[in-house]
C-alpha cells in the first residue's frame, strides 16, 4: 500500500488523502522505513509545502516530521514564515520539533514574542495557542529549562501542611514543637494544619504531613468554567508567591491537577483550556508542561460549587523522603508511615530489636528508626524486587537494615524481637476464609518471634480479623487502636504480646 499511495503522489493524484494515509502507515516502523527509501531527499514532499490547498501543506509538513528528514528543516522553517493560514502554522513547528533548529532559533523566539504581544481575537485563540505551545516546545528543547532556586519569602505567608483529617492533631503538635525562635501562628484546617510564617523550611522537614501547599488567594471565586477559572487564578497572589520566593524570573513550567467529580474526558478538556488561557494571560510566564514541571496548580472542587486553588512548589528541596528511590505497587506512602510511627511512639523503645515481616521497600522500618532509633532491624518480604529496592532505599537513608527475601512463615531467628511493625498485605483476591486463616497464622508466627511484653504495630484494613484474634488469644492485649483512613477503613493497632 505504501508504494501505491506514494506513486499516486508522484502522479499528482488524491494528494491530500494519500498524505493522510501515508502518515497513518508511518506509525508502523517497518512501513516508515519503506517510505523513507521511496522519498529520498524529500523533494516531492517539500514541494507540496507550496500547494494552494492548506490541508495539503499541513499534511505534507506533518509527514516530513514523522519521517524525521532533517535536511528539510530549512524548507519547513521558510514555509512556516510565509504561512498565512492559522490552522496550518503549528504543523510546521510540530515537524521542526525533532530537527536541528539552531539556525532559526532567534527568529522563532521573535515569532513567539510577537504573538505574546498581540491582542488575540477570540476566534483565533485556539490556533494561536497551538502555535505558541509548539514554539515553546522547540525553544525549550533547544535551550533547556532554566530551573528556579527557592530562596524563601520576604513576608510571612500562609501555607498548608496537608494530612489526614483524623491525624491533624499530630502534625499540629509537631508544628508547635518547631523552635520558638521561628515566629509563626498555626491552626487546624479541613485539609491539615494551616501555618502562617515567613520561613517555610523549618516546617518542611516535619515528616507527618503529606504535602506542603500554598493557598492561592483569588480576588473572586474560582468558577467552574475553564477560561473563567484561569482568569480568577491569574488575578490572585500567584505571581507574587512565585516571584518573591525564587531567584530566577524565567518562565515557570506548571502542571494542573483537578480534584473533582468531573468525568475524565471533560476534565481533560477543562485542563487543556485552562492551561492555554493561563499561558496567554500570564504572557507565558506560566507554561504548561505536564511531564517536566516545577510547580503544580491544584484545583479542589468545593461543596458549594467552584474551586479552591493551591500551589505546590517542587523547587523546595524534597529532603524528607529523598531516600525513597524505589517503590512497588503496594508501597506505603512515607508520610503515612511517619504518621503511624508518631502515633505508636509512646509504645516504642530505643535500641529495640525490630522486625517487619512484610517490609516491601523498607519504608516502615526506615521511618521507625528515624523516629525512635533501634539497635537491630530486620525486613522480610517474599517479593524479590521489593527487597532489592529496600536495600537501595536503606543505603540512601544511611540505614543499616538486614533485608531477607523470604516468606515470613518460613523465617527463623536466633533471638526474639522487641517489636514487630508492619503494613499488612491487602486481601486482593483472597476469600474471607483465606484472609481469616492468614491472620491466624500471622498471630501464631509472631508469638514465636516476640519477647514477653513485645509489641505488635500493625497497619491494616482488616480490623475484623485482628479483633477476632484478640478475642480468641489470651496471649495478646490491645494497647491502642486508631482509624487512619476512614474511607477505606485502614486502622493502626498497637498490641502487646504477654508471652
Amino acid at each position: 500500500m505504501i508504494h501505491e499511495y506514494y506513486k499516486e503522489l508522484q502522479n499528482n493524484q488524491n494528494i491530500r488523502e494519500n498524505l493522510s494515509l501515508l502518515r497513518s502507515e508511518c506509525k508502523d516502523p517497518q512501513a516508515r522505513e519503506t517510505l523513507l527509501s521511496l522519498v529520498g531527499d524529500g523533494a516531492l514532499l517539500t514541494g507540496l509545502l507550496e500547494s494552494d490547498e492548506p490541508k495539503v501543506r499541513k499534511n505534507a509538513a506533518l509527514l516530513l516530521g514523522s519521517l524525521g528528514l532533517l535536511q528539510t528543516a530549512g524548507s519547513l522553517f521558510h514555509a512556516y514564515e510565509r504561512e498565512q493560514t492559522l490552522f496550518v502554522r503549528s504543523a510546521y513547528l510540530t515537524a521542526l520539533s525533532g530537527m536541528e533548529v539552531s539556525p532559526y532559533l532567534e527568529a522563532l523566539k521573535e515569532h513567539r514574542d510577537a504573538l505574546l504581544a498581540r491582542e488575540i481575537p477570540e476566534n483565533e485563540k485556539k490556533h494561536v495557542n497551538e502555535e505558541l505551545r509548539e514554539l515553546e516546545r522547540i525553544i525549550t528543547a533547544a535551550e533547556g529549562i532554566t530551573r528556579h532556586t527557592f530562596v524563601g519569602f520576604t513576608e510571612p505567608q500562609d501555607f498548608l501542611l496537608a494530612t489526614n483529617r483524623e491525624q491533624r492533631g499530630v502534625t499540629l503538635e509537631e508544628v508547635k514543637a518547631v523552635s520558638a525562635s521561628v515566629r509563626r501562628s498555626e491552626k487546624l484546617h479541613p485539609l491539615g494544619v494551616l501555618v502562617h510564617a515567613k520561613d517555610v523550611r523549618p516546617f518542611a522537614s516535619i515528616r507527618t504531613y503529606r504535602e506542603l501547599l500554598f493557598p492561592v488567594r483569588t480576588a473572586q471565586p474560582v468558577p467552574e468554567d475553564a477560561v473563567g477559572a484561569a482568569e480568577a487564578v491569574w488575578d490572585s497572589n500567584l505571581r507574587e508567591l512565585l516571584t518573591q520566593s525564587h531567584r530566577e524570573t524565567t518562565p515557570f513550567y506548571f502542571r494542573l491537577e483537578i480534584k473533582s467529580h468531573m468525568p475524565l474526558d471533560k476534565k481533560s478538556t477543562f485542563a487543556r483550556r485552562f492551561s492555554a488561557e493561563l499561558e496567554r494571560l500570564s504572557g507565558r510566564m506560566l507554561v504548561n508542561a505536564p511531564s517536566d514541571y516545577e510547580i503544580e496548580l491544584r484545583l479542589l472542587e468545593k461543596r458549594d460549587g467552584g474551586y479552591a486553588c493551591f500551589l505546590k512548589l517542587l523547587s523546595i528541596a524534597p529532603g524528607r523522603f529523598a531516600y525513597r528511590k524505589n517503590a512497588v505497587a503496594a508501597s506505603i506512602h512515607p508520610a503515612t508511615a511517619a504518621m503511624l510511627v508518631a502515633l505508636a511512639e509512646p509504645y516504642l523503645k530505643e535500641n529495640a530489636q525490630i522486625l517487619d515481616p512484610f517490609c516491601g521497600v523498607g519504608t516502615m522500618l526506615i521511618e521507625r528508626d528515624i523516629r525512635v532509633p533501634a539497635r537491630e532491624k530486620y525486613g522480610i518480604d517474599i517479593f524479590g524486587e521489593a527487597i532489592r529496592g529496600a536495600r537501595e532505599n536503606a543505603s540512601y537513608a544511611g540505614e543499616k537494615i538486614n533485608f531477607i527475601n523470604r516468606d515470613y512463615f518460613d523465617f527463623t531467628h536466633a533471638y526474639l524481637f522487641d517489636e514487630i511493625i508492619t503494613n499488612m498485605p491487602v486481601r486482593g483476591r483472597k476469600s474471607k476464609e483465606e484472609t481469616d486463616a492468614f491472620y491466624g497464622r500471622f498471630f501464631e508466627k509472631s508469638a514465636g518471634l516476640l519477647k514477653a511484653d513485645g509489641i505488635l504495630v500493625i497497619y491494616s484494613n482488616e480490623q475484623g480479623f485482628i479483633r477476632k484474634q484478640l478475642r480468641i488469644r489470651s496471649d495478646y492485649r490491645l494497647l491502642a487502636e486508631q482509624c487512619i483512613r476512614e474511607k477505606d477503613q485502614f486502622y493502626l493497632f498497637v498490641i502487646q504480646y504477654k508471652g
